[in-house]
């Protein structure tokens, strides 16, 4: 029994003494901070370069570090004073006093602010939403698909690919609620530029103005204002494309790509397609042929026929930007065609045959815009645009 206790009892000595060891392998470094002028210098760091000790100082400018024995690089620093680092030795139970002066920054490091669109929209003035559609890029999402996220929306499609859409914003719809791109007015501009048949790739975001809207957009939309934004940042080159297949043989495909030279010449070109032979299954009365006569109490399960749409749309632009006469200065073309066949009227009983409408749309544009023209404060933007439907 002596024997293990006399074990355990050189075992704990053991341990104190190493402790009272490692206790005396360490120093002290104390001083003060103070100015070039000699004022002290309250809450500067003190830190042992490569390492975890630091410290800071008191209102009085006074600082202890405690530390191992070695050779080491002391760190001082203070907002608006030249960082200081200079070559110390901690010895062993050895206090080194050291007090170090602070020069005093000549001219602060510029602070840039950085804040998007998104959080500009949001924070302004009007009541608006933004709903950010690059968390939906390279999916088979539409834009009207993507506007069903914002709050008091509701989209409502009368069928398949390509079929009529009616905006709901809080109860208005119809010519209340007006729909542009980048600030221009989206009437008569062709199915193709529906929103449920261009791709969310097209678009940066989609803001959504409700009540009072900015002057820009005019004072006749009673309902609000849905505005699409493109991208507008200027990269040296690039390249976008996407591509889906469906049911009922749908193929949708988006490309997008364009160059910013370093003289500001800017060319941009997008394109997209959407296809469907929107022969999909529907439960309804059907006419007798024979006799004319519609039973409306029995529904028959009959596929659609002659429901084929599909719609073609490009729109290039070119231009400069980044000019002292302007910050952007672009010409631009859009064309789009639409092919829609019509199987019914409103009542889907009645089936019409071989009836179909298609149309072209030709729309030129120019679009000017440059900030601080002439004098500091004078913003200029400029959208103008002639439609030609061909129907």
């Amino acid at each position: 029994m002596t024997s293990p206790k006399r074990t355990f009892l050189l075992l704990i000595l053991s341990i104190i003494s190493l402790s009272a060891f490692a206790q005396d392998n360490s120093g002290m470094i104390s001083g003060k901070i103070l100015s070039s002028d000699g004022d002290p210098i309250d809450y500067a760091t003190v830190s042992l370069k490569g390492t975890s000790y630091m410290c800071s100082t008191n209102e009085n400018g006074l600082y202890h570090l405690k530390a191992p024995t070695g050779e080491y690089v002391i760190v001082v620093s203070s907002v608006g004073f030249e960082k200081v680092e200079t070559k110390i030795n901690i010895k062993s139970k050895e206090r080194i006093k050291l007090n170090i002066k602070l020069n005093p920054v000549t001219q602060l490091a510029e602070i840039i602010v950085v804040g998007n669109q998104l959080s500009k929209v949001k924070n302004s003035a009007f009541n608006a939403t933004v709903v950010n559609t690059q968390e939906l890029v390279n999916t088979t999402k539409t834009l009207s698909e993507a506007l069903s996220k914002a709050p008091g929306m509701k989209i409502r499609e009368s069928g398949g690919v390509g079929s009529d859409m009616a905006v709901t914003m809080d109860g208005f719809s119809g010519k209340h609620v007006k729909v542009f791109i980048d600030g221009v007015p989206q009437e008569g501009v062709g199915s193709s530029f529906s929103l449920n048949n261009i791709p969310v790739n097209f678009a940066d975001r989609i803001e959504v103005y409700r009540g009072v809207v900015p002057v820009g957009f005019g004072a006749d939309a009673i309902g609000g204002v849905i505005n699409i934004v493109t991208p507008k940042r200027q990269r040296r080159w690039f390249l976008d494309a996407s591509y889906s297949y469906g049911s009922f043989n749908t193929h949708k495909s988006y490309v997008n790509f364009g160059q910013t030279l370093r003289n500001g010449f800017k060319y941009e070109i997008n394109a997209f397609q959407n296809y469907s032979d929107n022969d999909y299954w529907v439960d309804s009365p059907v006419e007798n042929f024979e006799t004319g006569a519609i039973n409306r109490k029995k529904s028959e399960h009959v596929r659609r026929f002659n429901d084929t749409y599909h719609n073609e749309a490009i729109i290039a632009k070119v231009g400069f930007v980044n000019k002292s006469w302007a910050d952007r200065l672009l010409v631009g073309f859009n064309y789009s065609h639409m092919y829609k066949e019509i199987q019914t009227g409103v009542r889907q009983e009645i089936v019409y045959g071989q009836k179909h409408r298609h149309g072209h749309s030709l729309i030129p544009s120019l679009e000017y815009g440059k900030r601080n023209l002439f004098t500091k404060g004078l913003d200029v933007s400029l959208n103008a645009n002639y439609n030609r439907n061909i129907i």
